[in-house]
């Protein structure tokens, strides 16, 4: 069974916040939902083509003074209807590719050294990406409470954070493991 484009549904979403450009779209998407999931331009344009002309959407052009037509997109009922259709079904679960556990898995064919150093560029990353995420909280609490998307996106801001969190506690196990090969390996 062939697997379905999801990225279809990320874009019909952002489209539920109103009519948008492709250019405005992926701005959406690096502000929002980029932490999970991406989307080019090159993924953006042939699915934003593909709704209009299964009716999931219209394309519109806005001109504007001294530069190129801007083409708006917007979702119709019938696209609204899919996308409810869609999240009413059941997450596929995750299947991730996560480097750091692929070049551990084989540590062994480099110096201890080598896969500290890489743990701990993974661990200031994780303390980076949950210093983003109390950010965008605070944002979020200030500017947004009231909106009716606001509980649905802390959650899965909080979804960031607490993955995050556990990251930071693997590393620490992690790097206390491999400083312990490396006090075993001198003696």
């Amino acid at each position: 069974m062939a697997r379905e484009n999801k990225s279809k549904y990320a874009i019909m979403g952002i489209l539920t916040w109103g009519s948008m450009s492709g250019y405005d779209i992926k701005k959406e998407i690096e502000q929002s939902v980029n932490y999970f999931w991406h989307e080019s331009y090159g993924q953006i344009y042939p699915i934003l083509k593909r709704l209009v002309a299964e009716g999931l959407a219209t394309k519109s052009v806005e001109e504007q003074a001294g530069k190129p037509d801007r083409y708006v997109y917007t979702l119709t009922e019938r696209g609204k209807e899919e996308l409810r259709q869609w999240l009413t079904q059941p997450a596929d679960n995750p299947v991730e590719r996560i480097e750091i556990l692929l070049k551990l898995i084989f540590g062994r064919h480099v110096s201890v050294a080598d896969n500290i150093q890489h743990v701990k560029q993974f661990q200031e990353f994780q303390q980076q990406l949950l210093q983003e995420y109390r950010s965008i909280e605070q944002k979020l609490q200030h500017q947004y409470c009231n909106e009716p998307d606001y509980p649905y996106c802390m959650a899965t801001l909080r979804y960031g954070f607490h993955t995050s969190q556990a990251l930071l506690n693997w590393c620490d196990e992690t790097l206390a493991m491999l400083h312990k090969i490396a006090e075993s390996t001198q003696n």
